[in-house]
């Protein structure tokens, strides 16, 4: 959906591919600043009355889009976009590290990648939905604003049944894993001095960059490279072939973490991106909208992959560095800003460095960083 929003604000506001980038900041940012009170405010409330709240936030982010649209106003998107984000931040916060913890220790991660399959339909439905109901009126109609707030106010509404739903439903009261009793004498290294976390905080970063880059650019870079394609069509394009894609790659690699380690499953996987971002910076035509599809599909098990082996042997320092995980989703705010800004001085091809970058970061994390040291 971001994808769809970039292309619109550049057409509909008139602005720069690098103020475009200013959505992707607003959203990650919200994350970012929402992570360690989203952690402190779930340990205090519990599961059940946090999910709550942020579902509410959630819901207020949503229709802000409608004064948006009516006043025209870039700055009052980009504010729902941050509240938005607050309210997801809660259910990254909580739901992740669950997912780990909910069975046995070696399929930690194979678990994490299932239970994140699911949202791969919202990936689906996002761009799609998007591109068909903001740009349903043709190219030169995207200046009226009018159809912008209808996805948003489907989201609201569905986002609101959930959380009547949950109120009169609560969960479970969960036990959290910061409750457990260390054993006498026993200390707690400071959460920074564990390197795989760093490792990981810093490949959470740099795949969150990398994977915002892509999907953000990628109707600039589908409609640049081959003129006759539409926004419309690139974003259709997105949703079942990238999209599609990036589904396909959460179940399978769920398959493939059963009889492969995990660490060596993501070294693979972020080779390969590497190698298709060099297609993609080539530039040779379709095989390079093609190598930028088919990253969907290998960047698909490197979130939850990543997240859990960080979060691995961390006992009641858990959530603490759950927390940090999600703050490192930052990243995404950024790139696709320096990713704009080199795409405006020299080309849309030349700015895929970036998530070039993110990639091999992430390679030295599967061969290295991941390793748990005593």
């Amino acid at each position: 959906m971001l994808d769809v929003l970039n292309k619109y604000f550049q057409e509909g506001l008139n602005i720069s591919r690098a103020q475009s980038g200013l959505v992707q900041f607003a959203l990650y940012s919200g994350y970012f600043l929402m992570a360690l009170p989203a952690g402190m405010l779930l340990k205090k409330w519990g599961f059940n009355k946090g999910i709550v709240t942020g579902l509410f936030v959630l819901v207020g982010g949503s229709l802000l889009f409608i004064p948006g649209a009516y006043f025209q106003s870039f700055y009052i998107f980009l504010i729902a976009l941050f509240i938005i984000a607050c309210g997801f931040t809660f259910f990254e916060t909580a739901a992740n590290p669950l997912a780990t913890f909910l069975g046995s220790k070696p399929g930690a991660e194979r678990r994490i990648n299932l239970a994140q399959s699911f949202n791969g339909v919202g990936w689906i439905l996002g761009p799609l939905l998007g591109g068909l109901i903001i740009f349903s009126e043709g190219e030169s109609e995207v200046t009226n604003f009018k159809n912008l707030p209808i996805p948003f106010i489907i989201l609201s509404s569905l986002v609101l049944l959930i959380a009547l739903f949950l109120i009169k439903n609560p969960l479970p009261n969960i036990q959290s894993v910061s409750d457990e009793k260390l054993t006498p004498g026993t200390s707690v290294k400071p959460i920074f001095r564990h390197r795989h976390l760093v490792w990981a905080v810093m490949a959470q970063f740099f795949y969150t960059a990398s994977q915002t880059g892509v999907n953000s650019f990628f109707i600039n870079y589908a409609t640049e490279t081959d003129t006759a394609m539409s926004n419309q069509q690139a974003a259709v394009l997105l949703s079942f072939g990238g999209m599609g894609l990036f589904v396909l790659g959460r179940f399978t690699g769920s398959f493939f973490l059963k009889w492969i380690k995990a660490h060596n499953l993501l070294a693979t996987y972020a080779g390969v991106c590497a190698l298709l971002m060099v297609v993609v910076i080539m530039s040779l035509g379709k095989i390079s909208i093609i190598a930028l599809i088919a990253t969907c599909f290998f960047m698909s098990i490197m979130y939850p992959t990543i997240f859990a082996l960080g979060i691995k042997d961390l006992g009641v320092q858990v959530p603490k560095a759950s927390s940090i995980l999600v703050m490192a989703i930052v990243g995404g705010a950024l790139c696709p800003m320096l990713m704009g800004h080199i795409a405006d001085i020299f080309s849309m091809p030349i700015g895929f460095f970036v998530p070039l970058a993110g990639f091999i970061i992430i390679l030295m994390f599967g061969l290295y960083g991941y390793r748990v040291r005593s």
